[in-house]
């Protein structure tokens, strides 16, 4: 874009309520509003963070979390339900972009699940991680194609991909292709120690860089009473310790402010939006600096289902998840 102006971004490093079905989401609406009274045009929330990433996964063996999985299930999201549109709710209210991990349910399977809502409130996108990362594929399925794809809302072109979606170049591609302006990054954060958080800051970076877009990247954070909770074993309490690094980066791979490394938190930035064709003058990897005569990218951004009926047969939606109920506090937000 050739047009000056100016957004304020929000990236929200923050610990989720690991005792409540609706704690994390009450914490995440209370974060939308004090994005919004700090002028923000969106605000970026980390990985799965609703209910909590499951940190579980990554320190007990598949036959012992069986327990802490079910609890998954059980407080997961469905996609419409009472979380969207509390946060959808919050959104308009604040006039904010909103880009949220969840744990997504969809009858007997579970999603890593990116949620991006206009400042509107309208979901405007849902995208599922297309390949579960390591101890993550005992948790969640596989996404397909449908989410990569960047979407126009009141702060521009947003894409959005977690944690190690961002070492897939083709899933990033796919994303810069399209043009986007503002990319969300997402990861778990409070895992694996410092050489996370530095692999963290040399991947958002670089995609700063080669898309020309700015990223937004926000992770969580586990207080030593949640690490004490997951876990009693200290040596298991280290790898959730460490791998924080949430940041904002300008197109030419700049942090605009100080990344935040420890602790809860909220960084609030101004982007100057002409830096995008300021980088991109430059190197446009999907313009100028293309050749796809040589090289292009095939993308299959199709819907994947288990069942295809033919004929004039009337058959249940087969993406309809289960119904949740409204419950108190944030969860009984109106209807979007």
């Amino acid at each position: 874009m050739t047009t000056s102006r100016t957004v304020r971004v929000a990236a929200v490093q923050m610990a989720p309520d690991l005792e409540s079905a609706m704690g994390t989401v009450d914490k995440v609406c209370l974060a939308i509003t004090e994005a919004g009274q700090k002028g923000a045009h969106m605000v970026v929330f980390p990985e799965t963070f609703v209910p909590y990433y499951p940190y579980f996964s990554f320190i007990q063996p598949a036959v012992t979390m069986g327990a802490a999985h079910l609890k998954l299930y059980e407080w997961a999201v469905t996609v419409p339900g009472p979380v969207t549109r509390a946060v959808g709710n919050a959104a308009r209210k604040a006039g904010t972009v909103v880009v949220l991990g969840v744990n997504e349910r969809d009858h007997g399977t579970l999603y890593n699940t990116q949620l991006i809502f206009d400042a509107t409130g309208e979901l405007v996108l849902k995208r599922r991680k297309i390949t579960p990362t390591y101890h993550e594929r005992m948790v969640w399925g596989q996404g397909d194609g449908s989410g990569l794809k960047v979407v126009d809302t009141a702060v521009g072109r947003v894409g959005a991909l977690a944690c190690w979606e961002h070492y897939n170049p083709l899933a990033r591609y796919a994303l810069m292709a399209q043009h986007e302006e503002i990319h969300a990054a997402q990861f778990p954060g409070s895992m694996v120690g410092q050489i996370f958080a530095d692999q963290m800051a040399v991947t958002i970076r670089h995609h700063a860089l080669e898309s020309g877009c700015f990223v937004v990247n926000a992770t969580g954070w586990l207080t030593d009473a949640q690490i004490e909770s997951i876990t009693p074993d200290p040596a298991m309490q280290r790898a959730l310790r460490g791998g924080c690094h949430t940041a904002i980066v300008s197109p030419e791979g700049n942090y605009v402010c100080p990344p935040l490394t420890e602790g809860e938190g909220m960084l609030v930035a101004d982007l100057d939006m002409a830096l995008i064709t300021k980088r991109k003058r430059m190197m446009d990897s999907v313009g100028h600096y293309a050749r796809p005569e040589l090289l292009s990218l095939h993308a299959d951004l199709a819907t994947k289902a288990p069942l295809h009926a033919l004929g004039d047969a009337e058959m249940p939606n087969p993406t309809g998840a289960h119904d949740d109920h409204d419950e108190p506090g944030c969860l009984a937000a109106p209807h979007l």
